[in-house]
């Protein structure tokens, strides 16, 4: 088959989940990747199969963990939109999947081309999925009609719909057997400044940091924060090591971490809905939220270091599995002409023999 992979680039979670899963895509087929947005760090060239870029609708941050509402208006194009979603030849393909990118539902849509929503964005279509306390009217609108599509297949902490299965965990992660602790912790907060990490952590002098920051090109130290520049196995190697990780409340980080059954803390962009709704499901792990790194930051994270761990996380299926499913549901979904949201329906006669993947 053709297999046309749509990966939005605001951050590095969704590249970082892409480069695990074309391996198992491409036992199906050709894979060619359109890749949408400026905002990852990550290397690209000769990892992934990319055949298309776009400058997307990327989220833009500020310095003070929030984002940068302003920059990111600016960069919004709809014209450059319309008419990259027409040039974007998604008809060509026999299964276009979409993780959370709005050119390709939109070229889609225009075409009558079915499409499946495959990601952790995509499980949000559920109401069983957690929320804070205060549901934003905007941030529902965003998560469910940013990038729709015909079908949905959702990745989650856990299964709390049909359609939603458990995380994608790197092969490094996943079948690591240097697992131990080497007392440090492992930091990686973006919509912070380095500035401003460096004063809170130096505040913790018994305690030594490695911050993963985009803003450094090689290995620096001060004092007890080494900071080292932004690299995806250095980093799996630093949470595989570390006594706990620090981290945005994304989903990728937080997920490797909890399966490692390594200690976390999340702080949550500032206006960021889904990694609120995001915290508000790790609460069910234990795992503390901060709201800001203020005054309290080093009196929570030395109780945090010493007290006890949280939940594990569950694997219940293997990555192939996920990646069958997402076959599959697409298939269907073409071969029905569906071009009306459903959740993962698949018909059996068109299911995918995996026993030899």
């Amino acid at each position: 088959m053709k297999i046309f992979y749509a990966i939005q680039a605001t951050g590095n979670g969704h590249i970082a989940r892409a480069i695990e899963l074309i391996p198992y895509l491409e036992k199906y087929g050709k894979v060619d990747v359109f890749l949408s947005g400026s905002n990852s760090t990550l290397a690209t060239t000769n990892i992934l199969p990319v055949k298309y870029r776009s400058k997307g609708i990327s989220l833009q941050y500020g310095n003070h963990g929030g984002l940068n509402y302003w920059n990111t208006l600016k960069q919004f194009a709809p014209l450059r939109v319309y008419k990259e979603a027409q040039q974007l030849p998604v008809e060509k393909y026999d299964i276009v999947i979409n993780d959370f990118e709005s050119i390709t539902s939109l070229a889609c849509r225009m075409k009558k081309i079915s499409s499946v929503n495959f990601g952790h964005q995509a499980s949000f279509q559920s109401d069983k999925v957690p929320r804070p306390g205060k549901k934003s009217i905007a941030g529902e609108l965003v998560l469910k009609h940013y990038a729709p599509a015909a079908c949905y297949v959702g990745l989650h902490f856990k299964q709390y719909d049909d359609f939603i299965l458990p995380p994608v965990i790197k092969k490094d992660i996943l079948e690591a057997e240097d697992v131990f602790d080497k007392g440090h912790v492992a930091v990686y907060l973006p919509h912070f400044s380095d500035l401003q990490l460096v004063k809170r952590l130096k505040q913790l002098k018994d305690i030594k940091f490695e911050v993963f920051s985009k803003r450094v090109t090689r290995t620096e130290v001060n004092k007890n924060v080494t900071f080292v520049p932004i690299d995806n196995k250095a980093f799996s190697a630093s949470v595989r090591h570390a006594a706990g990780v620090i981290t945005g409340a994304g989903f990728e980080t937080p997920s490797e971490t909890l399966y490692l059954g390594k200690k976390l803390m999340v702080v949550p962009i500032h206006g960021q809905y889904e990694q609120l709704c995001n915290a508000e499901a790790l609460k069910h792990f234990d795992v503390p939220v901060l709201e800001d790194l203020d005054h309290n930051f080093t009196g929570i994270t030395t109780q945090w270091l010493s007290g006890k761990g949280q939940k594990k996380l569950d694997l219940p299926y293997s990555t192939g599995h996920i990646i069958s499913r997402v076959i599959n549901t697409a298939l269907s979904a073409k071969e029905n002409g569906n071009f009306i949201p459903t959740y993962s329906n698949i018909n059996p006669s068109l299911a995918i023999n995996t026993s030899s993947l």
